[in-house]
């Protein structure tokens, strides 16, 4: 096999394409030969030593991937060779064989491509998960949907709308924003004119009736933070889905109690592992949407997997829309 190998976690250029001795799957692991691994926030931070799982030395990056099972190891009984399947294990997805835990693997029913498959545990996941269980969304609630364009955002609008909520998506061009308007976006906010600093509360409240939004989806963080959740409406919920603009922001609790609203972290990953049986029943439901042709990831493009270096200076330039995906 051939991977890219982090023997030293000083950013992407120490990254490697080395081959490797392929592996044999353990008790309760499975082989997968990848057919397409996607490239994930986190899969930046962990090879500059910035994630908080700080994985053994040598490892391969590469959290989310798709592929066929090639071995399976003792006890693992609900997976077959050959059965494709879609995986979130964290590392080893930029390569061209893992062994990844046979509990994280997703069977993929026919019809599930592996391009799609690579790009949609974490996206749908994460969002679902915010905004149906952490949320308890209700048809003809407003969901504001911050850095609406990237991986996470784009899958809130489509899962918003399925659940029959209306929808305004905020992203920072006016060819991001055109991007929401197809997936289902009712309205949407270019926040480089209504900029956190200046006219972004007035537009969520021009846009909400003066109102403000049920539920606020925030992948984002920073300078956003205290603006939109002093537009939230009342008994509102605050999703901390994460801080891809850098700083981890400091809210005001009185807002919270004026507004009588609800500051709510989402950590999907830990819900997984802690709820599994709620989580695998979720996915299914996803996977059922998918099939249904409610949602579907947005694919920025697909480059081969030697190309890495290339995919991550895309992401670091943060033009992606949707989700980049490698594949061999």
């Amino acid at each position: 096999m051939q991977a890219w190998l982090c023997e030293n976690p000083v950013g992407v250029q120490a990254l490697t394409w080395k081959e490797l001795p392929t592996p044999v799957p353990k008790a309760g692991e499975v082989l997968i030969q990848i057919q397409a691994a996607s490239l994930n926030f986190p899969d930046l931070l962990i090879v500059q030593n910035k994630y908080q799982m700080k994985p053994p030395l040598p490892f391969v990056p590469g959290s989310e991937y798709a592929g066929v099972v090639q071995a399976v190891g003792e006890g693992v009984t609900h997976l077959q060779v050959g059965q494709n399947v879609a995986c979130l294990s964290g590392t080893g997805g930029f390569g061209t064989h893992t062994l990844a835990p046979a509990a994280l693997c997703m069977p993929l029913p026919p019809g599930f491509p592996p391009v799609d498959a690579a790009a949609f545990i974490m996206i749908y996941a994460t969002s679902q998960h915010a905004l149906v269980d952490r949320a308890q969304l209700k048809a003809g609630e407003t969901v504001l949907v911050l850095g609406a364009a990237g991986g996470v955002g784009t899958a809130a609008i489509q899962l918003a709308k399925a659940a029959g909520a209306r929808v305004i998506a905020a992203a920072s061009t006016d060819d991001k924003c055109a991007l929401c308007k197809t997936l289902g976006a009712d309205d949407t906010i270019n926040y480089s004119v209504h900029t956190p600093q200046g006219t972004l509360r007035e537009e969520i409240k021009r846009l909400t009736g003066g109102k403000g939004p049920d539920v606020i989806y925030d992948p984002v963080g920073g300078d956003f933070a205290e603006p939109a959740f002093r537009s939230i409406a009342w008994r509102g919920r605050y999703l901390v889905v994460g801080f891809a603009s850098g700083p981890i922001p400091s809210l005001p609790l009185n807002l919270a109690l004026l507004k009588g609203a609800s500051i709510v972290g989402v950590f999907w990953g830990d819900f997984a592992k802690r709820e599994p049986q709620a989580n695998a029943q979720m996915m299914q439901t996803l996977a059922g949407l998918y099939l249904k042709g409610q949602i579907k990831p947005v694919i920025d493009q697909t480059l081969p997997m030697s190309e890495l270096p290339k995919a991550y200076a895309v992401m670091g330039s943060r033009s992606v829309k949707g989700k980049l995906v490698l594949v061999n």
